[in-house]
């Protein structure tokens, strides 16, 4: 199996990995997995699970969405957000879960539906990962 370089970009840090065997990334239509000499393309992220696989060893992180570039021999992620599950802060994590369940009960929040329904996906999906 053939690896690859992926890189990563958040407005708080870059992430480089060499040797990459498999990624799996949270598309808007579904998870979809890249391995070496994988057909080129840009692609839209959601909320979600990345998997990366790196000299045999498993890696997981919460992204809150963004986009990939799948070219020739690398992979570049532009992300909002980024944290491997054992980065991940189960305090802040729960307090953010629950005041998403808060707005989402007071309807008077002042705050968009839309974005009470990421939040709470975001907290989610943290939690979720925080146990990979």
């Amino acid at each position: 199996m053939g690896s690859y370089i992926v890189e990563i970009v958040t407005p708080i840090r870059e992430v480089k990995f060499e040797n990459v065997n498999y990624l799996r990334c949270p598309g808007l239509d579904g998870s979809f997995g890249v391995m070496n000499k994988h057909r080129e393309g840009v692609f839209a992220l959601s909320v979600g699970e990345i998997k990366l696989i790196q000299k045999s060893k498993d890696k997981y992180f919460a992204t809150g969405g963004g986009y990939v570039e799948i070219i020739a021999d690398s992979v570049k992620l532009l992300l909002e957000s980024l944290e491997e599950s054992n980065e991940i802060d189960l305090d802040r994590a729960n307090k953010s879960l629950e005041r998403a369940k808060n707005r989402k009960i007071q309807k008077n929040s002042g705050l968009n539906e839309n974005r009470i329904d990421a939040s709470l996906a975001r907290a989610i999906n943290r939690l979720r990962i925080s146990k990979r």
